[in-house]
């Protein structure tokens, strides 16, 4: 091959000369996140925009709430009427147990709705000056998967746009 007439092309992308699409980390209905966007339902984050991200737990439930409030309050009502009448001077020890085992009422309510429907995981973000609420899941494998995959994008983005360094790296293989 003649050196002079050669001719050189530069080298094409596979993606036609566009920029490669954003890293895709985890996608399902309503949520998608990728190296460069976090996206959740209608709203949508750049991720190099998010800082401070934390995790919390939600608030309780109202309505275990509201019943271990008012189971409380009644029984610290007959405990108060039964303690100024001198009601309580007049009881057997099988009734005192039994005033015991009813006090432990609020606290297996509160168990009991804890258990039945737990607080929701929330994860939070500052963009500029507010504090958001990024994303809500009582679903706590759904929750840690979507948590995991805005850390990467997050590292992702820590390195200038660049995937991993040690996850891109080559093995060293001898010249031969």
């Amino acid at each position: 091959m003649n050196p002079e007439h050669a001719t050189t092309r530069p080298p094409r992308s596979p993606h036609g000369g566009a920029a490669p699409p954003p890293t895709l980390l985890y996608a399902r209905p309503g949520i998608i996140v990728t190296a460069d966007r976090f996206t959740v339902g209608s709203s949508s984050w750049r991720v190099a925009e998010l800082t401070h991200v934390h995790t919390t737990r939600g608030p309780h439930d109202r309505v275990a709430t509201r019943a271990v409030l008012i189971s409380a309050s009644m029984i610290v009502g007959a405990g108060l009427v039964l303690g100024f009448t001198g009601g309580l001077h007049r009881l057997t020890a099988g009734a005192y147990l039994l005033l015991g085992a009813v006090f432990l009422v609020p606290v297996l309510l509160a168990a009991a709705g804890d258990r039945w429907r737990p607080p929701a995981h929330e994860l939070w973000g500052r963009r500029g000056d507010t504090e958001e609420l990024l994303f809500s899941s009582d679903d706590e494998q759904q929750f840690g998967q979507v948590t995991r995959a805005l850390r990467r994008a997050r590292e992702m983005n820590s390195y200038g746009g660049w995937d991993d360094p040690l996850a891109t790296v080559q093995p060293w293989r001898p010249r031969r």
